[in-house]
């Protein structure tokens, strides 16, 4: 079942939701794939620089997203970066075009503040990534390759294919 992108909507994670969020788990075999939410969040919690949000499919918690934006926190970066630092949709809502609606809500805020060329990413290359979804939207391959994990960028002043 394919869900309407109106649907879908990013918001804060509040104390009542954390344990949700925390309950969230990618399908089985993609646990190398990226870290459990609750160390995400532990994370965000040392970095000024995290943007984080819970992905909604209406009053459901699905997914959850994680930035790193060099314009939060208490110095400023001369030609800030922003990275999707961690994505993950939950295994049961997985297939459905919530990963999409979701992360065209991210290139939407990223776009607002209009501080950006561009949006990375990176993954690991291995069976069950979402290097297919990421491409399937217009990122591209920059040749690097960090730590095992493939880099790739959306350029913020192109249409989402």
């Amino acid at each position: 079942m394919w869900i309407d992108p109106k649907h879908v909507s990013l918001r804060l994670i509040t104390a009542e939701t954390v344990r949700g969020v925390c309950a969230l788990a990618v399908a089985e075999g993609q646990g190398n794939l990226v870290a459990p939410n609750a160390v995400s969040l532990a994370e965000a919690l040392f970095s000024p620089r995290a943007w984080y949000r819970a992905v909604y499919l209406n009053e459901s918690v699905v997914g959850f997203v994680m930035l790193y934006d060099e314009t939060l926190g208490a110095s400023s970066v001369a030609s800030p970066k922003v990275i999707v630092w961690r994505f993950m949709i939950d295994a049961r809502s997985q297939g459905k075009g919530i990963g999409r609606a979701a992360l065209l809500l991210v290139v939407e805020h990223v776009r607002s503040k209009r501080l950006f060329s561009v949006l990375s990413l990176s993954y690991v290359p291995a069976p069950g990534c979402a290097e297919k979804f990421y491409l399937d939207l217009g990122f591209k391959p920059t040749g690097k390759v960090e730590d095992g994990e493939v880099e790739l960028e959306f350029l913020l002043n192109q249409r989402v294919v």
